[in-house]
């Protein structure tokens, strides 16, 4: 789909109705105006446009209520296709998906450093043209391309302005996807791409939910009614560089006692007494019963419990997703996490927030990346 046929689908109206059949389907055409307020002839003609674009489609009858049964409207999920994509630090991977978030196509491929940010554009691009035309692929137009971007991203202009692993800076990602391949481009933060992606596809029905993801690095996201929080210029949810003790370790980005210094696999790595084991050895070696693994792993979680607690003093948010590779030792570490967060809760309900593992699993950065194109279809203000 092209940029100017994807405005001409964006009205506020248009995007009402579409969200009210989303969060609501199946659902009449008189529900729609009772709920949105809109008037019957309003939804009516908006609703025929929808049929007529594929995006929405007509179901079997519902309740009769004393007249005529009417019918039903639902989103179809076959009408477009999306590309998602997750950039950096060690590879880019990119998604196709139907607007269910159900993938297509997959398309992986490895970044090395030394990189200039001209050699990373020409990756991106390839990563997006193979799934663009993917044999897979059925003739339907895609909305457009997400891109979940490790590092500060400027998402107004669409400009990646640090990849600290990576080493890059000023990366004009949509302004150069748009050139090539003639398609609206969303450009976000991976974390916040994340949140957005469980928000969207992991089943979290609240009013403010933070995604954190803890890998390589460590980043949040936070989703308020839906709607993704930046802050004043674009670094809301750096958790992983709230220090958590003075005198600790040198981070990544040259400030000492960073959370992110402690918690992030790197730095697991660094604290083991085991020398030349990775992260995933790490993990393996809890798993066979190595009590140093274990109780390295447990410790951890005391040490991401203390950040979510100051995260949940500050934000107080319904939700706390966590995500990430290191989280793939949740067994190790979820438990010290909640016990952590129960012991220094300043209240009961903050003691009692509302922790989980992601069941998106490795999807969840990628779904996140789809659901930036998503809300720009349905949200009435996006």
């Amino acid at each position: 789909m092209q940029r100017g046929t994807f405005q001409l689908m964006k009205s506020v109206n248009k995007s009402i109705i579409l969200n009210k059949v989303r969060t609501s389907e199946p659902i009449s055409r008189a529900q729609i105006a009772k709920e949105t307020k809109l008037t019957p002839p309003t939804v009516s003609s908006i609703v025929k446009e929808l049929l007529e674009e594929g995006i929405v489609r007509e179901s079997s009858l519902g309740e009769s209520k004393g007249g005529r049964k009417p019918t039903m409207l639902h989103i179809d999920p076959n009408a477009f296709y999306i590309v998602g994509v997750d950039a950096g630090p060690e590879s880019v991977t990119s998604i196709l998906t139907d607007l269910a978030g159900n993938i297509v196509h997959r398309a992986d491929s490895q970044l090395y450093t030394p990189i200039t940010n001209e050699q990373f554009m020409g990756i991106l691009k390839d990563a997006i043209r193979e799934t663009i035309l993917a044999p897979s692929r059925e003739k339907r137009d895609i909305i457009g391309i997400g891109v979940a971007m490790h590092g500060v991203v400027n998402i107004d202009s669409g400009t990646s302005l640090i990849a600290p692993n990576l080493k890059l800076k000023n990366i004009p990602i949509k302004a150069e996807l748009e050139r090539e391949f003639s398609l609206k481009v969303k450009v976000e933060n991976d974390a916040r791409a994340m949140a957005l992606g469980e928000s969207w596809f992991g089943g979290h029905a609240s009013s403010s939910m933070v995604a954190v993801n803890i890998g390589r690095g460590v980043g949040a996201g936070l989703v308020i009614n839906g709607k993704l929080y930046h802050g004043d210029r674009d670094i809301a949810g750096e958790i992983g560089h709230m220090t958590i003790d003075l005198n600790g370790p040198v981070c990544t980005c040259g400030n000492t006692g960073c959370l992110q210094a402690f918690v992030a696999g790197p730095a697991i790595t660094a604290r083991s007494q085991k020398e030349g084991v990775t992260g995933e050895e790490i993990a393996k070696l809890a798993q066979g019963g190595d009590k140093e693994a274990k109780d390295l792993l447990k410790e951890t979680g005391k040490l991401i419990g203390i950040g979510l607690v100051n995260l949940i003093h500050l934000v107080n948010p319904e939700k706390i997703v966590l995500g990430g590779g290191v989280m793939k030792s949740e067994k190790f570490m979820l438990p010290t996490v909640k016990e952590t967060i129960s012991d220094r809760g300043l209240t009961t309900d903050a003691k009692e927030t509302n922790v989980s593992v992601t069941k998106l699993g490795d999807h969840a950065t990628l779904l996140g990346a789809v659901a930036l194109l998503l809300v720009e279809l349905f949200d009435p203000v996006g």
